[in-house]
């Protein structure tokens, strides 16, 4: 007798446009780079002018995203996709016609942050977590390839699209593009209610209604030590990665590599990084998750020290190949890391004040970027602090609990 097939899965759609939603969403915010120096030269501003607005933006995203986590809990996914959307489309269009610091600060470096975080990982994790138990690891992994996948296609095609039609007309089809795709994956694909026993079937409903439930409060979960310790991991890597994409290509830059070379070397880290997810994903659900987590944060640090010291071509693409296959993996191991401990009802508020942490190391580490260079004529200030603090992230992440739900210990 022939045991029938099961049935795809719904969650895996959801995933699906998830990922792709994030592609575009932090492919703009990751891949800035390419914007950096043309903006300069048209608007006038000097490095660290755009440095301070490029700073502000990261800190408001970073205060948004509690604001969407909020919001997902109240109207949904699928009305914060929308309200998103919404927001980048009459950003976008203010920012090409804002003359001056002050317009540019408030349509670009407001308007836009907060567009962009009501359409990222923050407003999608929640739905991922509720939908997936047993490979939780797995489907969040796969969200955070979107935002490799963004850095890896989103930089260069930035980079020849604001060289073939200049930064407007670049930034306008970026938000086209974004609303004609989210819109219909919002309204046909995002689906709130998921099955009571997720994606482990019925056999094990009670489990998984276990596994899934509440476990804590927020005021709890404010008290304990883990929650702490994803906040600093997550410092961490937002003080990275936006540094990377905010002054990844201008550094490289100065460094005597050619625009392209550049793009194309931050570009390959989230290319590799997209292959580094599918085994990292399978990790996450196999072994312990702090563990990972320190390796990815302690390998990403001495990837930064390589960054700087590249001179040549083939350097450049190795530093970026191996730093690409940790690259990804953070933000989706310490969402899932939130949920083990605290449970899927918090997940998207808690994931939301964390990642306020991620935003306030970019906004830090995007202005001394600019600021750095400047005052000093090196990226030594910048990119070597960046380094340093993912290794004390490493090391922070080892004490964090292995999987089993944790609420009465208070952080020390």
């Amino acid at each position: 007798m022939n045991t029938p097939r099961p049935a795809w899965y719904f969650g895996w759609n959801i995933v699906a446009a998830a990922t792709f939603v994030t592609l575009l969403s932090s492919g703009l915010r990751l891949g800035f780079g390419p914007f950096f120096l043309p903006l300069t030269q048209d608007l006038g501003f000097s490095r660290s002018a755009l440095a301070a607005i490029v700073a502000v933006g990261m800190l408001v995203y970073g205060l948004a995203m509690p604001v969407a986590g909020h919001l997902v809990a109240r109207i949904g996914t699928r009305g914060v996709l929308l309200l998103g959307c919404a927001t980048v489309f009459v950003a976008s269009a203010w920012t090409v016609v804002a003359r001056g610091w002050w317009p540019f600060m408030l349509s670009f470096g407001v308007l836009l942050s907060v567009g962009l975080s009501f359409t990222s990982t923050v407003a999608l994790t929640p739905i991922i977590s509720r939908w997936f138990t047993r490979q939780r690891g797995m489907a969040l992994f796969f969200l955070s390839t979107g935002a490799m996948a963004g850095m890896a296609v989103m930089t260069p095609v930035l980079a020849h699209a604001i060289a073939a039609v200049g930064w407007r007309t670049t930034l306008m089809g970026f938000a086209a593009v974004l609303v004609l795709t989210t819109v219909p994956l919002a309204l046909w694909v995002m689906r709130e209610n998921a099955p009571a026993e997720t994606d482990q079937g019925s056999a094990t409903k009670a489990a998984s209604n276990a596994a899934t439930a509440p476990s804590a409060t927020l005021r709890e979960a404010l008290t304990t030590a883990p929650f702490w310790q994803v906040a600093l991991g997550l410092f961490a890597c937002g003080y990275s990665m936006n540094l990377l994409g905010a002054h990844g290509v201008p550094m490289l830059m100065d460094h005597g590599f050619d625009a392209t070379t550049s793009a194309h070397g931050v570009g390959l880290i989230g290319l590799v990084a997209i292959g580094g997810t599918l085994l990292l994903g399978r990790l996450a659900d196999r072994t312990p998750r702090r563990n990972l987590l320190a390796v990815i944060y302690g390998v990403r640090g001495l990837g930064f020290f390589a960054l700087v010291m590249v001179g040549v071509e083939w350097e450049l693409y190795t530093a970026a190949a191996i730093g690409g296959i940790v690259w990804a993996g953070s933000i989706a191991l310490s969402s899932a890391i939130l949920a083990d401990v605290y449970g899927v009802r918090l997940v998207g508020l808690l994931y939301g004040l964390c990642f306020l942490a991620h935003q306030i190391g970019g906004a830090i580490s995007s202005w001394l970027g600019g600021w750095g260079y400047e005052t000093y004529g090196t990226h030594w200030i910048s990119f070597g602090s960046a380094g340093a603090i993912l290794l004390l992230a490493a090391a922070v992440s080892l004490q964090l609990p292995v999987r089993q739900p944790l609420v009465a210990a208070p952080a020390r």
